[in-house]
């Protein structure tokens, strides 16, 4: 089976990423600093730990298992956090991110998906985001994540590194079979914390913002279920593997929600309130990002069927109620 570097596989979204991989015949070798991510988390392929700045170690994994691809996760990817401390996204996830395409052109490997994310877009209300978007990040986070996509394509000039670049917003959902799932500390995510207030495991979700420019006042974000995000991924080995050129992927509904519509549908999943205070608005969230997929949709083939939030928060609490990784 062909090996396939998947830096950040120990992380929530990584983590079925190799679970997909493995499903489809390859085998999945996770490059994790496990600073966020989970060594329970790695049930797929082998371990290697490691941080993306250490380029000695990074060719050490790349001599041992000659991976056909790389698949990149690892990444800091808190908006608020962000806007705090942007030093940090910039050196870990650009300065990192330079380190792992050099270890990687270095390895004679030449292709490379990419994790990017719809937060390089900016806030652009009221506009179905496309591929061909205009790019105008407003917190550090997005725009790491666009220095990285450039400095793929400036890689690709001199090295012929074929890459390709997946944008998506909020990933939610857990594998339906419970074997992997999301558990982050501290937790960020607004479905996870739901579920955390839900379950009494905190006291309440805050609701970051109540005034923005939408019908019940909360800001409105696409959600898409993290086995169809992995899936696309595959396709996209798929797509370099059959020597097509570097492409720019979207992955989204095409529908937004608001929170408080994540809170009513959480009620019909569950039968559960959500016990819930309002806070104020958090620096570097834009109001509304929605994101289309046709590209994926016609050009990889991508069909995705669990993108649908009632699947997302059922199978999130599944995950929620029966799956974890020891602390």
């Amino acid at each position: 089976m062909k090996n396939i570097l998947v830096t950040g596989g120990a992380g929530y979204i990584g983590s079925h990423a190799c679970k997909a991989l493995r499903a489809a015949g390859y085998t999945p070798v996770t490059y994790d600093n496990l600073s966020t991510g989970w060594a329970d988390a790695v049930k797929f392929g082998p371990l290697e730990q490691g941080d993306l700045t250490d380029r000695t170690r990074l060719g050490e994994v790349f001599e041992k298992y000659k991976p056909e691809a790389v698949m990149h996760f690892a990444a800091f990817s808190q908006v608020g956090e962000s806007m705090q401390d942007p030093g940090k996204y910039w050196r870990n996830n650009v300065c990192g991110s330079l380190t792992l395409i050099e270890a990687t052109v270095a390895a004679g490997c030449k292709q490379f998906v990419f994790s990017s994310t719809c937060a390089t877009y900016g806030e652009q209300d009221n506009v179905l985001l496309d591929e061909d978007s205009q790019q105008a990040p407003i917190n550090a986070y997005g725009a790491s994540k666009r220095a990285i996509e450039d400095i793929l394509r400036d890689f690709e000039a001199a090295f012929d590194l074929k890459h390709v670049i997946f944008r998506y917003f909020n990933v939610a959902g857990a594998d339906p079979d419970s074997e992997v799932g999301e558990f982050h500390q501290p937790e960020t995510h607004l479905i996870p914390l739901m579920l955390d207030a839900i379950d009494g495991k905190r006291d309440a979700l805050t609701i970051y913002g109540t005034d923005y420019d939408t019908d019940d006042g909360t800001c409105i974000r696409d959600y898409v279920h993290v086995m169809d995000l992995v899936d696309a991924h595959v396709l996209g080995v798929k797509w370099l593997e059959n020597g097509k050129d570097s492409r720019v992927f979207n992955l989204g509904t095409g529908r937004g929600f608001s929170v408080r519509e994540v809170i009513d549908h959480s009620r019909s999943v569950t039968n559960k309130e959500v016990p819930f205070v309002e806070g104020d608005r958090r620096a570097g969230d834009c109001i509304k990002l929605v994101s289309g997929s046709e590209r994926a949709i016609r050009e990889l083939g991508w069909q995705p069927e669990r993108s649908n939030l009632q699947v997302m928060i059922k199978d999130a609490w599944r995950w929620h109620q029966n799956g974890h990784y020891d602390k």
